[in-house]
């Protein structure tokens, strides 16, 4: 899909949904082929280099091209650009985001484009290397923020993953899954819109014996379901503690106004009613300004200088890391070294070494499936909104207009839809109107769902959610928002 960064970008290779992974196959095929490595960064800081070679020796170009959907030239452009710039000595850098991770073999995919920048030096380059994100730089003090040490001695609290809460909100009590769900407390949150298997996430909220409170600013879908709504504290109005996504600055939020009408920041809320519930330990009734101080490891050489009147003070602290952080090696993994080959995978029952694992949905992994509905589907934020947020507001929703389906001419030649038809968008899941939008930005066997719209403010009261999968990515248990196949046809 050619979103409006890839328009600005000198080449934009449109892979297949889910295939991230095999494309860096076939790039550490051709630097490892063509001697496009650094050698001495290699033996320095990495650990097992020659099985990694044995391993991409599977996947020379041509099959890494029939898996993506591209030419082999391709391939073949993108490892050498990678590998010669670096040969230079020049940095290069990779630049990956939250859209990759969203298939069956998420995970996979990123371990394997970590690994590119260790075969070609990068990481001796401040601009060098590979970003995500720069969250987990940040020394968050978990075990002050979250106080694992009331839990009573031997209870194992129970986690129920947000992207499986619409089986899980219907599920009776079993062995394996524990008690029937009978009360929640959502806040910074909306899962009636954004959760997948959006129907079945409604069904759930809509159980008459589920208690369910919601702290918000607006009435959200996820407020309709609610027996009780509080009014929550923006941004604007409360003391905070913020880490990034981006950056490496310590932020402290400091309230603009004073809260408006019976607001109340999360925190409150939660000192409030633990007061009536009868927990007396001091962290109960601690303030904002007292949590926000325990926020980061003061003995982490990180945030060695932390001090939360200092933040407030000023506003901003950068945390003490280096430009080039793994210039010498230094990782975060057993050995301190960039692991081709991870022990610690093998024993968490994954491969570990870098390999391809298929999309669920796709038309090479389930051809059946494909042939009732063939076209892939991805649903990124539309220009307007971020995410769910600021859809409420009605000068950006007019700017948006309505939910928009993008597709390929072809596509959409062999269905009859023009642009400015309604078209239905459907799977087993469920389905949900669009306005569709004929053009090349999609690539031919694939539709973009410009998202995510609360179900409320469409004309069929649904979203893009009503096709998506509860299953759940190879690592870390993440959604798999960009793993599916559709059909689409006129409204």
């Amino acid at each position: 899909y050619r979103s409006l960064t890839a328009e600005k970008c000198h080449q934009h290779i449109a892979l297949l949904p889910g295939t991230d992974a095999a494309l860096a196959l076939g790039m550490m095929h051709v630097l490892i082929g063509e001697n496009l490595l650094d050698h001495d960064y290699i033996g320095r800081h990495t650990l097992g280099f020659d099985a990694l070679q044995e391993r991409v020796k599977l996947w020379p170009p041509e099959r890494v091209a029939q898996t993506c959907g591209i030419p082999v030239d391709q391939v073949l452009q993108l490892a050498r650009a990678f590998g010669e710039v670096a040969k230079r000595g020049d940095p290069v850098a990779i630049r990956t985001n939250y859209g990759l991770q969203r298939v069956h073999g998420g995970g996979m995919a990123i371990r394997n484009i970590a690994c590119l920048p260790a075969l070609v030096g990068a990481w001796r380059h401040a601009a060098g290397g590979v970003q995500l994100s720069s969250s987990d730089s940040f020394p968050k003090d978990n075990h002050a923020l979250q106080r694992p040490d009331l839990i009573e001695a031997g209870a194992i609290p129970r986690t129920i993953n947000m992207s499986t809460i619409g089986d899980d909100l219907r599920r009776d009590a079993a062995p394996e899954f524990g008690p029937r769900i009978d009360a929640l407390i959502v806040y910074n949150s909306n899962p009636v819109a954004i959760a997948p298997e959006s129907a079945k996430v409604a069904q759930g909220f809509a159980r008459e014996d589920l208690f369910t409170v919601v702290l918000e600013h607006f009435q959200t879908d996820t407020a309709d379901y609610a027996d009780i709504l509080l009014p929550a504290t923006t941004q604007l109005e409360h003391v905070d503690a913020h880490s990034a996504y981006g950056h490496l600055y310590m932020l402290a939020n400091n309230p603009a106004i004073v809260a408006l009408g019976e607001a109340k920041p999360n925190t409150e809320i939660f000192r409030l009613l633990a007061a009536r519930m009868g927990y007396d330990d001091p962290c109960f009734k601690e303030s904002d300004d007292a949590i926000a101080a325990q926020a980061f490891k003061r003995d982490d050489v990180r945030a060695v200088h932390f001090d939360w009147d200092a933040l407030k003070q000023k506003g901003w602290q950068k945390l003490n890391m280096p430009d080039a952080p793994f210039a010498d090696g230094g990782f975060p993994t057993p050995s301190g070294k960039c692991e081709f080959y991870s022990a610690r995978m093998l024993a968490d029952g994954l491969d570990p070494l870098p390999t391809y694992i298929a999309p669920y949905e796709s038309r090479a992994s389930n051809p059946l499936l494909a042939a009732k509905y063939p076209l892939a589907m991805i649903s990124p934020p539309a220009r307007n909104f971020l995410n769910s947020t600021f859809i409420n507001v009605q000068s950006l929703r007019s700017t948006e207009g309505e939910p928009h389906l993008d597709l390929h001419p072809d596509d959409a030649a062999v269905r009859g839809i023009a642009s400015g038809d309604a078209v239905r968008i459907f799977n087993d899941r469920g389905s949900f109107i669009a306005k569709a939008r004929v053009t090349d930005r999609a690539r031919i066997g694939l539709v973009v769902g410009l998202s995510i719209w609360w179900k409320k403010l469409t004309a069929d009261g649904r979203n893009a959610n009503e096709v998506t999968s509860q299953r759940l990515t190879d690592m870390g248990g993440g959604p798999t928002f960009y793993d599916l196949l559709v059909q689409v046809e006129k409204a």
